[in-house]
Parts: C-alpha cells; sequence; structure tokens
C-alpha cells in the first residue's frame, strides 16, 4: 500500500470547526472508553471551535494535515516544547501520518526556539505511538489535574555536535 500523499500548513482560526470534529472524532473512538466518564465529558467540552480558537489566539501553533481536501491530521504545541494535541483520523492511521506530522510539528519548534526538550502527556492508547516517535515514559500513568489518565512522557533531542575549525 502507498502512502497517501500528505500536504501540511499551520492551522488558522477559521480551521477550528474542522480541527474539533475530526480531533473529537478520533477521542471519541480511541480516549473516551478508558477515561473516567466526567473527565471524558470535560475533555470533550474542551475541543469545540471556541477553545481551540482562544488556544491559538493564546499562541499554540496547530499543524494540519491534508490528503486531498481532507483534514487527515492535527498537532498542536504549546510554548514550542509541549505537545498539546496530535490526533490522526482512524482511516488514516497506520500510513505514516503521525510520523510525517510530529517531524513538521518538532522542526518547526526547532526553527523557532531551538527546542531539544519536547514533553506530553499520553493517554493510555498513544503511549505505543509516542514510544514509536522516540519518547519515553517520565513517570507512572495518572490523573491529570483535569481527571485525564494520563501517562508523561519526553522527547530529548541529542545537540547538534560544536564544529571545530582549525585557524589557519
Amino acid at each position: 500500500m502507498s502512502r497517501p500523499a500528505l500536504r501540511m500548513r499551520l492551522g488558522r482560526p477559521d480551521d477550528a470547526r474542522a480541527i474539533g470534529v475530526l480531533i473529537r472524532r478520533v477521542v471519541r473512538r480511541w480516549v473516551v472508553p478508558d477515561q473516567p466518564h466526567d473527565a471524558a465529558m470535560a475533555l470533550l467540552e474542551r475541543l469545540s471551535a471556541q477553545v481551540l480558537r482562544e488556544k491559538m489566539a493564546g499562541g499554540q501553533r496547530f499543524h494540519l494535515g491534508y490528503v486531498g481536501d481532507v483534514l487527515v491530521g492535527v498537532s498542536a504545541m504549546r510554548d514550542d516544547c509541549h505537545l498539546t494535541q496530535f490526533f490522526v483520523s482512524t482511516r488514516y492511521q497506520g500510513q505514516g501520518i503521525a510520523r510525517q506530522l510530529w517531524l513538521r510539528t518538532m522542526r518547526d519548534a526547532l526553527h523557532r526556539a531551538d527546542t531539544r526538550r519536547f514533553t506530553l502527556n499520553a493517554t493510555r492508547c498513544a503511549v505505543p505511538v509516542y514510544r514509536h516517535l522516540g519518547f519515553v515514559e517520565t513517570g507512572p500513568e495518572g490523573l491529570s489535574p483535569n481527571g485525564v489518565i494520563t501517562t508523561p512522557m519526553l522527547l530529548e533531542l541529542v545537540p547538534p555536535p560544536v564544529s571545530r575549525r582549525k585557524q589557519a
């Protein structure tokens, strides 16, 4: 099976509705079953178009992945170091889209802030995906302040070697 051609761009406030639809769909399918009911419902409320627009206005950068005209993936990073959203449409999972989206998001943070340390809080179903991308657990699974069950994870990049030029 060939990989779909993925087109990526930064999200804009007018994308918030489509982003919310995609994320809520994935969250209902993969995240909600492992969460306490009240935490799951509150999580879904935090994924409304209005809340997502507010996050964009607050500086979170959303990267969007499209196959044709279909939004298939979303990632968002806060402060160029903490991944807050990372979702690929169920239909498009297992096709390399998550890796491409992550690399785009990571490179953006590297370019903007020379970030070498990335953090996130992974839901149970996402831990294997993040491990595959190079993240490691930094603590046990537990309740976040919002009541969502997550595992803290970290990816540290090795800094590039310092070039030493011989002086003539």
